[in-house]
């Protein structure tokens, strides 16, 4: 695990001024991340893992939560709800074996779809990506869903169909 880089901590608000805080995973975030991905609507978990899962097995908790920062990147928005940090989305990003370019994946609580949580994950992930000097970020999404395609549309992602899937979708953006 590499160095935290607390530098990236940000205080972001919504569209109806919630303060959120983005900032990367840690490993000591596991069972905020495991409850977060408990809580997804089984239709969220399905858009983001391509699969059928109820809650994250150790192996991929640890992947997710114990980073090294360079290669595999985590931003988590969080909010204070009853004195605790809860999880409202997470962005990340891991590097190809290219090194110049990257896969991302976001998801977002269902209660905070709509509520630009995914944009600000999503520009403040673009920007470290770019600090880092990656020059090109892709991601898939399942082709029905409609919101993600809107969504990676608006952050300026050229949306490519596979003529072998036609399941999923091929996101692609120029950092």
């Amino acid at each position: 695990m590499g160095d935290y880089p607390a530098e990236l901590i940000r205080t972001r608000y919504l569209f109806d001024g919630t303060e959120v805080t983005i900032r990367p995973i840690r490993a000591e975030d596991a069972v905020m991340e495991q409850d977060f991905v408990r809580h997804l609507s089984k239709a969220s978990r399905y858009a983001r893992f391509m699969g059928t899962l109820n809650e994250l097995p150790p192996g991929k908790l640890r992947y997710l939560t114990e980073l090294d920062y360079q290669r595999h990147m985590a931003l988590v928005a969080t909010v204070i709800r009853d004195g605790q940090e809860l999880e409202i989305g997470v962005a990340r990003y891991v590097v190809s074996p290219d090194g110049s370019s990257c896969e991302f994946a976001v998801t977002v609580d269902d209660a905070w779809q709509g509520s630009g949580v995914a944009g600000l994950l999503m520009l403040d992930l673009m920007d470290v990506a770019r600090t880092r000097g990656l020059t090109l970020m892709e991601g898939f999404a399942l082709a029905a869903n409609d919101k993600m395609l809107k969504f990676a549309r608006q952050l300026g992602f050229t949306i490519r169909r596979d003529p072998d899937d036609r399941e999923t979708v091929h996101l692609v953006r120029t950092l």
